[in-house]
């Protein structure tokens, strides 16, 4: 396994505070991780312990699979909390700005602007521009250098639908086109829950869960339970209309997890070839559900 961010019991105390605690990150290459946990769980905390601007208390960072930190920094761009713009200059006069320390000429500051959609500002001033339009500007700064890793703070906090998605598709962009990895936190689950591939779920400073996204759908999906005495008659019915696809069968229930968009459907098949069902319900949780139970009610 291939880790761009991995951290080893990584530890920040502030005075008595403990804002994180023996922290195991393991980002892989390709990831869009998403950092999960209420205000002041340790999140930003922990990304700006991997930037380098905190020195923590206790435990080990490795970037890229090395100890070089310094080195390895210089392979990632980042954006924490809002950018730090130039409200009187041009786009492109902020990236002319932020090259002189990042790296990157006057034709790749044009391609950035171009790939995130600013490359019509022309002499607009970015004081000037729309939230959403500033955080694209942000990160395509954080792009200068060709970075390999992104590591993006509530990239979409304060945006309106529309600036959501614009984030969000450039995001998908950069991860599918460019090959970036990223780290993002955000406390928009269902935003995130669109472009995640592995989650990082922290609670009081402390990481409680690693897990992809499709073990996250696995656990958070939704069944149709049918409980009835004659399982193996309700099984002929199920399968003689086309609805057996995807189930488990645990003593009186069937728990169907494809097919289930007509529950009436189902029931009055199996009344009217004479299976008493004693029960038709859905369970199971939504990710914000699931991401509140595991966080502590």
């Amino acid at each position: 396994m291939e880790y761009v961010i991995e951290t080893i019991n990584l530890t920040k105390k502030f005075n008595n505070k403990v804002a994180v605690d023996n922290v195991n990150l393991h980002v892989e290459k390709g990831d869009i991780y998403g950092f999960i946990g209420r205000n002041g769980a340790g999140k930003t905390t922990s990304m700006r312990l991997i930037l380098g601007t905190l020195i923590p208390t206790n435990g080990e960072i490795l970037l890229f699979g090395k100890k070089d930190l310094n080195n390895q920094r210089r392979r990632i761009g980042s954006l924490i909390e809002a950018p730090g713009i130039y409200k009187n200059c041009t786009a492109f006069e902020n990236m002319k700005r932020f090259s002189i320390l990042a790296g990157g000429d006057d034709q790749q500051i044009k391609e950035l602007l171009e790939f995130v959609g600013l490359g019509n500002t022309g002499t607009k001033k970015a004081g000037q521009f729309s939230l959403g339009m500033k955080q694209r500007l942000g990160i395509a700064i954080a792009l200068l250098g060709n970075p390999e890793l992104l590591v993006l703070d509530e990239p979409i906090n304060g945006l309106d639908p529309a600036g959501i998605k614009e984030i969000r598709d450039l995001i998908l962009k950069l991860n599918q086109e460019k090959g970036v990895t990223f780290i993002i936190s955000s406390h928009l689950l269902d935003e995130l829950g669109k472009i995640a591939t592995r989650y990082g779920i922290i609670h009081a400073g402390q990481l409680v869960e690693e897990i992809s996204a499709h073990d996250l759908q696995e656990r958070c999906k939704t069944c149709l339970n049918i409980i009835t005495k004659e399982t193996k008659k309700a099984q002929e019915v199920l399968l003689k209309n086309d609805w057996l696809h995807h189930y488990k069968i645990d003593g009186d229930k069937i728990s169907l997890y494809s097919d289930i968009e007509h529950p009436e459907k189902i029931n009055e098949a199996l009344v009217k070839a004479g299976i008493p069902v004693e029960e038709l319900s859905f369970s199971g949780n939504g990710f914000e559900d699931y991401f509140i139970e595991r966080l502590g009610k």
